[in-house]
């Protein structure tokens, strides 16, 4: 999936990649979007560890949500095909009730700094911060930054500049 994206694998070159035969990943997932359920469902439990780390290093909801930012970009630096799965499964994650509780328990991470920052509106403070963090990651990938490092430090100027006004 890594090499090929969500929509450019089959379980059949899966199951030989994996050394196991066609019919082993039936014996655990119903389907492929089964797979691609349960991958998007560890990508969203690695973010909100992640991100859950980068918020409680800072007190201040400004760099709480500034740290989360670099975070961002850090965990597609890591984890690039689960990244990409997170957006490009093209699953629909309100047909799985554990899909969609593992991005609740990440937007729950966001959404306590924001509503100091943001009491009437912490959702759209949390979807600006996350857009202009998905833009650095993007950016990084396409080379308009040079390293990770100088992305998560734009990623954390965006967020500061956003939560900050």
């Amino acid at each position: 999936m890594a090499e090929r994206e969500a929509h450019g694998f089959t379980m059949a070159e899966a199951s030989r990649r994996a050394g196991v035969s066609v019919a082993a990943p039936f014996k655990h997932f119903a389907n492929r979007e089964a797979l691609l359920v349960a991958l998007v469902t560890k990508a969203h439990r690695e973010q909100a560890r992640r991100f859950a780390d980068a918020v409680g290093a800072a007190e201040d909801p400004v760099e709480q949500l500034a740290e989360f930012a670099a975070a961002y970009v850090q965990f597609t630096v890591d984890e690039p095909a689960l990244s990409e799965l997170i957006f490009g499964a093209g699953i629909d994650k309100s047909a799985y009730p554990e899909l969609a509780e593992a991005g609740e328990k990440v937007l729950a991470v966001l959404l306590a700094p924001a509503q100091g920052l943001r009491p009437d509106d912490p959702l759209t403070l949390v979807h600006t911060i996350g857009a202009l963090a998905h833009g650095c990651a993007a950016f990084l990938r396409e080379r308009v930054f040079d390293t990770p490092d100088a992305a998560m430090a734009s990623a954390r100027a965006a967020a500061r500049a956003v939560a900050g006004c």
